[in-house]
């Protein structure tokens, strides 16, 4: 805690407009759109909004900085990760003030965007800096007397629309590997939360990046993230967020170009505890992975399933650590636990918790609002969770555990897939066979052995089933952002 420095309180809001172009522009509309604090649920700014006619105009500067010949095209690859450096430098250097911004438009605890938020910024910035330069093709031995190899060449013009649970987060996730492979950006950041994106307008500048190559348009799904997936002139899409958008978003690549689409999606992922794990351990792993930014994380525990013999002494130890949970506004350096992000989740994640009450799960904490202002949910942990409730199928993306018991292996792994989601899963246990047996069976892109959601940015990460397709960090990313083009040549004779 020591090591961690004071948040800017009042942090100055000093970019609110449209970045295209390595320019800040008003909107084509003339309007605005507010953005509001939500552990005070005051507004702290009017921001530009962007829709059709913005988007194009940075399209329009993202393909002339693609043309060929232009300086971001003719650079070196090894240059692009200097740039890239670079701007982790500068985010480095104001690596406060960003964090404070998200405290202010997103509520999460100083600390948490601070440690985690930022420094995965900074991290995922530099490992894919050093990519740059070692996007390789092959050259293959073909029959006949050819010569061939291939490119892995830049997809183009990528439009990249992001969430507002982790907003300078997912916005690295995105542009790390789109420029170390060499292409340009269209970016559309959360309404709730887009200050801290067009902040890193001005770094971009900063850094040197030619203009056009990466623009930042602020707006609202329908009208601004719409513009982007229907667009003719973006060669390729990229999506956080819910899986009900996310199939909006594949039907208008369907519809328009036929860009190339990758979805990061919901999920209602399963931590399985077996009786022979440590259970401390295990209880606050498990409370981390649900109560983790409020509960709003695509990758969530939301699902604990315990087996039975030390199912009751796991919820009693589960009740208590949430009751101990500390709540309140994210710029007090003692909170683990800041607001949801506005009106419209609280007022979701209310009704799901009243929908578990009905349904006869058992309340063992929380299940109502913390104080009279701002967007605070209690921690809330339900016990005696069925299948078929509510709270078990949907995503709740709120601070809700639901504890069920189980008694087999096999059973595990058969309600740990009895969704239609497949995003992550976790499992606890000092058996390797268990360990292995689960790690293999279950239908998700990530599972976690004895640990939950470990952060690594060099291992891919994405969902099967409705939990999206594609995949984020590593060098899996880096085929989400190039083509490959077959080279050959007829050669006179061939020669081993």
């Amino acid at each position: 805690m020591s090591d961690i420095p004071e948040p800017i309180r009042n942090p100055d809001i000093h970019y609110t407009k449209i970045f295209i172009n390595n320019e800040y522009h008003n909107s084509v509309s003339g309007k605005t759109f507010p953005v509001y604090n939500p552990a005070t649920e005051e507004k702290v700014a009017d921001v530009q909004e962007g829709d059709k006619a913005d988007v194009d105009k940075a399209v329009a500067a993202a393909r002339a900085a693609f043309k060929l010949g232009s300086p971001w095209r003719t650079m070196d690859a090894s240059q692009h990760g200097r740039l890239m450096h670079k701007l982790a430098d500068l985010i480095e250097r104001d690596r406060v003030y960003l964090a404070s911004m998200e405290v202010l438009d997103n509520g999460k605890p100083f600390i948490d965007a601070y440690e985690g938020d930022m420094g995965g910024v900074i991290d995922v910035l530099r490992y894919y800096a050093g990519w740059s330069d070692k996007i390789c093709g092959k050259t293959i031995p073909v029959d006949g007397p050819m010569f061939t190899y291939t490119r892995h060449e830049p997809v183009g013009v990528c439009g990249q629309i992001i969430p507002w649970n982790y907003p300078l987060a997912m916005l690295a996730w995105k542009i790390g590997p789109a420029l170390a492979c060499g292409n340009t950006i269209v970016l559309k950041p959360a309404e709730q939360t887009p200050l801290t994106a067009l902040y890193v307008g001005a770094l971009i500048v900063e850094a040197g990046f030619p203009p056009g190559v990466i623009n930042i348009v602020p707006g609202y799904g329908p009208t601004a993230g719409a513009a982007i997936a229907e667009h003719m002139d973006v060669d390729k899409v990229a999506f956080t967020g819910s899986t009900e958008v996310g199939r909006i978003i594949q039907q208008a690549a369907g519809s328009s170009n036929l860009k190339r689409v990758s979805l990061e999606l919901g999920g209602k992922s399963p931590l399985i505890v077996f009786a022979d794990t440590d259970l401390d351990v295990a209880v606050e792993t498990a409370h981390g992975a649900l109560f983790g930014n409020m509960g709003q994380c695509c990758c969530a525990g939301t699902r604990t399933f315990v087996e039975e013999s030390i199912y009751d002494e796991f919820v009693k130890k589960s009740i208590a650590r949430a009751k101990s949970r500390t709540v309140g506004h994210g710029f007090d350096l003692d909170v683990e636990h800041g607001p949801q992000v506005d009106k419209e989740q609280f007022d979701k994640i209310l009704g799901l918790i009243q929908s578990g009450k009905e349904e006869g799960a058992q309340l063992g904490c929380g299940g109502g609002r913390h104080g009279d202002k701002g967007y605070f949910v209690q921690p809330t942990v339900f016990y005696d969770v069925q299948d078929n409730m509510r709270i078990a199928k949907e995503e709740i993306f709120g601070p809700v555990q639901s504890i069920i018991k189980f008694k087999s292996i096999e059973e595990a792994i058969d309600r740990a897939n009895n969704t239609t989601y497949g995003l992550a899963a976790g499992v606890f246990t000092k058996d390797i066979d268990k360990a292995l047996t689960i790690a293999n069976s279950v239908q998700a892109g990530s599972v976690w052995v004895n640990c939950y959601d470990p952060g690594t940015l060099q291992a891919p990460f994405g969902g099967f089933k409705m939990s999206g397709n594609g995949r984020e960090l590593g060098e899996y990313a880096l085929h989400e952002y190039t083509e490959v083009k077959t080279v050959t040549i007829k050669l006179p004779q061939k020669n081993s």
